[in-house]
């Protein structure tokens, strides 16, 4: 069998270059997070000046009031350094631009602390000093990156506030140190100015070597999504098709096995399973576009980047679903499953987390089944009694509240363990709760073996009709043998169920614009946006691919 390998690629002639002087998303975001921690922090310290300067300070000396200049200026400074925050904080802004207002806080923090110099004291006072500023304009270069040429200006821009604020005071007629004193008062701050192109640099070329890294094979990663058991997740982006993509990475202890003829079985077995996977064309699949191998031993797919909720997130925001949209949903669940089915492909991880609801074009409420990249063929596996098999299941990466007892107690699994899984998503949609609440994950198991679950409609908040408790009841039966006999009886029985096609794509379309506007006009996966594939995956690890 033909193993699917990366390549490396490079953008021919004519084609667009991507620019190495941004920096990658993952590290904007970071620094947008410090940003707001800057801004705090600057608001805490002008604070306590204006506190010191309000209350302590004229207490401690005698004096009849404060003084009303340094007053003014501590005051605007912790209401500049809130606003930043919250601009940073609530706006919807890219973190590109919101990374860009850092250059301004520290050139407004250098403002204030050039009038406290000279105009709420004597600039004479200042000399044999170090400026505050210099101190500004050091620490913003190492929380604040940003690109060497943008961080010099701003900080010789910083630096020159302390003699522009000489200046000022020369002509209100104050007694001011001479223009050399001037330039060795603040010497230092320049000098600093100077230094703080250093860091900026630095964290350039920190992101020119993280974009070199993650270039896998020709696809360019641009931001982790998120984490797993399995590994990672992250956002890629082609870099000749400009197509956008998850890119999932698999740790490399799920490839090695204890010796190298283990590892390579298991390796193939992945390969296998991804090809077998890539084959699958139901369009409530997700596609599979590529998988491969890097040198670190990372096994990779990569995935179509989808933008909505996965179902766990949505009936945690939302609430449950009413009965008709959850038949709506199921329908499409089904048909995925089904063609995983008769291709002797069994998902075993059926959960509200791996199936995505999505808006494409114009339609809503799209179905994706994730995760198909980990599946199991069909076939025996070694039965345990159940003390054994709760045992090892104790502590392993699984989801109890989804799996069917013969998982649980080690019996043959096959297709119908998956219509199980799918019996209790449909109950977590239409309750909002798990088909069992036990006080510990060995409860639930012990559970989903031996007690037999309330109908749907007793926990309920809205109506449900019989007819889907009898079907959710049906798929949740204990016995695999009395369960539907596969995704197309479930089909089946779907559309025999009391508002089967009570749910339309205009009712979607209507909630999607009421509840997630912001994804309701379009299928928005450009970097920064959070509502996107989720992950399940392995290490961060990123390098290059083997070729």
């Amino acid at each position: 069998m033909k193993r699917v390998a990366p390549r490396l690629s490079t953008p021919g002639p004519g084609l667009p270059q991507t620019s190495d002087a941004r920096l990658p998303a993952d590290l904007l975001n970071d620094q947008v997070r410090r940003l707001e921690i800057f801004a705090l922090v600057s608001g805490g310290l002008w604070a306590m000046g204006l506190l010191m300067d309000a209350v302590i300070f004229p207490l401690s000396i005698g004096a009849e009031s404060p003084n009303t200049a340094a007053l003014v200026i501590e005051g605007g400074a912790v209401l500049v350094a809130a606003t930043i925050y919250a601009w940073v904080h609530f706006s919807g802004g890219t973190a590109e631009a919101k990374s860009d207002i850092g250059m301004w806080l520290m050139l407004l923090n250098s403002a204030g602390i050039a009038l406290l110099e000279t105009w709420a004291s004597e600039p004479r006072l200042m000399l044999g000093h170090l400026s505050w500023t210099a101190v500004v304009i050091l620490l913003s270069a190492m929380i604040l990156p940003s690109t060497p040429r943008k961080m010099l200006v701003y900080a010789l821009a910083s630096a020159s506030m302390g003699p522009f604020g000489v200046w000022l005071a020369h002509l209100r007629g104050l007694d001011v140190p001479s223009p050399l004193n001037t330039f060795l008062m603040y010497m230092p701050c320049y000098s600093c100015a100077v230094a703080a192109v250093v860091p900026a640099r630095m964290m350039q070329r920190l992101g020119r070597s993280l974009k070199e890294a993650r270039d896998l094979g020709s696809y360019e990663l641009q931001e982790r999504l998120g984490e797993g058991g399995m590994g990672e997740v992250w956002r890629a982006r082609h870099r000749l098709l400009a197509r956008p993509a998850a890119i999932k990475l698999i740790r490399p202890e799920m490839l090695a096995a204890g010796n190298e003829a283990e590892s390579r079985k298991t390796l193939r077995r992945f390969e296998h399973e991804a090809q077998a996977t890539a084959a699958l064309t139901s369009p409530h699949t997700i596609r599979l576009f590529d998988f491969g191998v890097t040198d670190e031993g990372s096994f990779y797919y990569v995935m179509e980047l989808l933008a909505g909720r996965d179902m766990a997130s949505l009936v945690a925001e939302f609430g449950p679903l009413p009965s008709a949209r959850v038949l709506f949903l199921l329908r499409q669940v089904c048909h995925s499953l089904e063609e995983a089915h008769s291709q002797g492909l069994v998902h075993r991880d059926v959960k509200p987390a791996n199936i995505f609801v999505c808006h494409m074009g114009l339609e809503y409420d799209v179905v994706k089944v994730l995760d198909f990249g980990l599946v199991q063929f069909t076939g025996p596996e070694p039965a345990q009694d159940l003390t054994q098999s709760l045992a090892a299941l104790e502590g392993v990466v699984g989801t109890p509240a989804f799996m069917a007892p013969e998982v649980i107690v080690g019996k043959t699994v096959d297709h119908r363990a998956d219509i199980y899984a799918l019996g209790c998503v449909a109950y977590y949609l239409l309750t909002g709760q798990q088909v069992f609440q036990g006080s510990s994950q060995m409860q639930a198991l012990i559970d989903h073996v031996n007690t037999v679950p309330a109908p749907p409609s007793e926990r309920a908040p809205a109506r449900v009709p019989r007819s889907v408790d009898a079907l959710v009841l049906a798929c949740l039966e204990k016995d695999p043998d009395k369960r539907p006999s596969d995704a197309r009886a479930v089909l089946e029985a779907i559309a025999t169920c009391e508002g089967s096609e009570g749910w339309s794509n205009a009712q979607a379309a209507a909630w999607w614009r009421a509840h997630l506007p912001d994804l309701a006009t379009g299928s928005s996966t450009e970097p920064g946006d959070r509502n996107v594939t989720p992950a399940d995956a392995a290490t961060g690890q990123l390098l290059r691919p083997r070729r």
